[in-house]
């Protein structure tokens, strides 16, 4: 519980600092740019902490589609959504936990589907506006597909910890490495779609690439799958809609943004309440 809180709090203060310094700046190249600076952090990790070459392999594939696919998907979905779509949107991915760690199914599944939907409303409240906004089924579709990504990502970690043994930093340090060439091959093609990655950077906005690739990317995903790989389906679920009220309050209170602050503490008691129905979070012990 603690390693999936400290990241929804990296990630909650990571939001204010990109609007307000890398806005305008081409977010493909952003997140190539995060991912590199997270590779090269826990780089001298890799061979040091994973020896065997399949489990290299594993790990770079699963990095690929946890966070270099989902970063590539979530960009591309800015085309067809406005910011508040893209930001509602994102919410959906506790169900997509659920659904593929087959809690809706069995045992405890009516419990588990009411913390599922009390995560999710609890961030609707914060993120759904009144303003009517255009939204492309193409945007939609990749943005679900964002969301497929990461909940495959945190689910199979925990199972390819299991398979591996190997520790937690060293298979994160093989899957940072398989993201960052996903984003990295994503860029030429960003730049034929007219999304230039080298025009507008400046002194300031790198020394915020390189914060927001130390801690909220290095540090706030490995947290994140540390804390998930001991955590239980239920729990994981509802704690993936943390940051979204975390990062209103955060924004309200640290960056002076004019925000919603009631909406923003009564969706963070929903979240609360989501988790505290999801029950205890630390999974069972195997005989």
């Amino acid at each position: 519980m603690a390693a999936l809180l400290a990241a929804s709090l990296l990630w909650a203060f990571s939001f204010g600092l990109i609007k307000g310094e890398l806005a305008g700046l081409s977010p493909v190249a952003v997140a190539a740019g995060r991912l590199v600076v997270a590779a090269l952090i826990f780089l001298p990790l890799a061979g040091r902490q994973v020896a065997e070459p399949r489990a290299r392999l594993a790990a770079a594939l699963l990095g690929a589609v946890q966070f270099g696919l989902m970063y590539v998907l979530y960009v591309a979905s800015f085309r067809w959504l406005a910011a508040w779509v893209v930001a509602l949107m994102t919410i959906f991915t506790p169900l997509f936990v659920m659904l593929l760690a087959g809690g809706l199914a069995g045992r405890g599944r009516l419990r588990n589907l009411a913390a599922v939907l009390l995560a999710i409303g609890g961030a609707a409240l914060v993120t759904v506006q009144s303003a009517r906004a255009e939204m492309g089924w193409p945007g939609i579709v990749l943005l679900q597909g964002a969301n497929l990504c990461f909940a495959v990502g945190q689910l199979r970690f925990a199972v390819l910890k299991r398979r591996t043994g190997a520790p937690d930093a060293g298979l994160v340090a093989w899957m940072y490495a398989g993201a960052a060439a996903v984003t990295v091959a994503a860029l030429p093609v960003g730049a034929l779609l007219g999304d230039h990655p080298f025009a507008g950077w400046s002194v300031r906005s790198l020394l915020v690439l390189l914060y927001l690739g130390a801690l909220p990317t290095a540090l706030g995903f490995y947290l994140w799958n540390r804390g998930a790989a001991r955590t239980r389906p239920p729990f994981l679920a509802a704690a993936n809609n943390l940051k979204v009220p975390l990062a209103v309050v955060v924004s309200w209170l640290v960056f002076g943004e004019a925000v919603a602050g009631g909406r923003a503490l009564a969706g963070l008691a929903l979240l609360v309440g989501a988790l505290l129905m999801a029950g205890n979070p630390a999974p069972r012990r195997e005989a």
